[in-house]
């Protein structure tokens, strides 16, 4: 079994969902999860994880998110992008300062009501299952952060731009929420994720790329060590010793490692081979550092 991380482009036309189960066949593994949906016309970086290290994925969804998304003024539909059903048409009498200065009055933090086509639960119903059945009710509205809106190109009816966003944000209700300011609606047309948690565009495969690598017995080369979402963390090696400890998984004393450690909280543990473990976090009521998630 492979464990480690695929940086997975997402073409248009398939859910995340189609995304983990194609890899199933191209790897032959089930053990296989994704870190956050992309919706099935959207495309951009999609982080897969495989084997041990699907453990990381709650942990990478919860990161900030890039995107590179456009917006069409004028026009609402029901799904909140261009491929839905058109609610509205309007006509446009702002100027390309005035949606400047919109967009931008949306950094920082807000509270965004999600799109009625999404895959969140209310009563244990996702809300587009309820929206195929013709009904709409009422959502509650939900923190999230705008931290950066960058590389805005106006050219109306429509408008572009990069988003750096908190988890659980929408970018169609982002565009929504302007067009609603604005007074004319608008709808969005096109998404791409740039980055996510740490992941890029720019080192991206697609499900073609990874299945000719397959093929070439060169997968190993584009699956990124558990390792190497922790590396901001100070490392410390078990010695020999104290391994039938490590790998039962049990708590550490600093008497464990090669070296001293001081004061860290937080650290990567190896054992001498250079075999990652896992994370493991200091309990100062017990003197001793326990797993926090193990990888071995």
């Amino acid at each position: 079994m492979i464990h480690g991380i695929l940086n997975i482009y997402k073409e248009a036309g398939f859910t995340s969902h189609d995304v983990v189960a194609k890899l199933r066949g191209i790897i032959k593994q089930k053990k296989i999860g994704h870190t956050g949906t992309l919706d099935p016309q959207a495309t951009g970086v999609l982080p897969v994880c495989l084997g041990k290290a699907t453990k990381l994925c709650d942990m990478l969804t919860d990161t900030k998110k890039e995107y590179r998304a456009v917006f069409r003024l004028g026009l609402t539909t029901d799904t909140e992008d261009i491929w839905g059903e058109t609610l509205r048409e309007s006509d446009i009498s702002v100027s390309e300062d005035e949606v400047r200065k919109t967009i931008c009055s949306f950094k920082g933090g807000y509270n965004q009501i999600p799109p009625m086509y999404s895959a969140l639960k209310v009563n244990g119903k996702k809300l587009y299952e309820l929206a195929r059945e013709g009904k709409v009710i009422e959502r509650k509205a939900r923190p999230v952060t705008i931290y950066e809106i960058k590389n805005l190109e106006i050219c109306l009816p429509e408008f572009t731009m990069t988003v750096v966003c908190s988890k659980g944000t929408y970018i169609r209700s982002l565009g929504r929420d302007i067009g609603e300011k604005l007074g004319c609606g608008a709808c969005m047309t096109s998404l791409e994720r740039t980055a996510a948690s740490g992941f890029h565009k720019k080192d991206s495969h697609t499900l073609d790329e990874v299945e000719k690598l397959v093929k070439e017995n060169r997968l190993m080369e584009a699956v990124i060590p558990p390792d190497q979402v922790f590396m901001s963390l100070p490392c410390q090696t078990v010695k020999k010793q104290y391994e039938k400890i490590l790998y039962n998984g049990n708590p550490l004393k600093s008497e464990c490692f090669t070296s001293s450690c001081g004061d860290e909280q937080r650290l990567r543990i190896y054992d001498e081979d250079g075999c990652f473990i896992g994370v493991y976090d200091w309990k100062d009521q017990k003197k001793m550092y326990f797993p926090d998630k193990l990888f071995y």
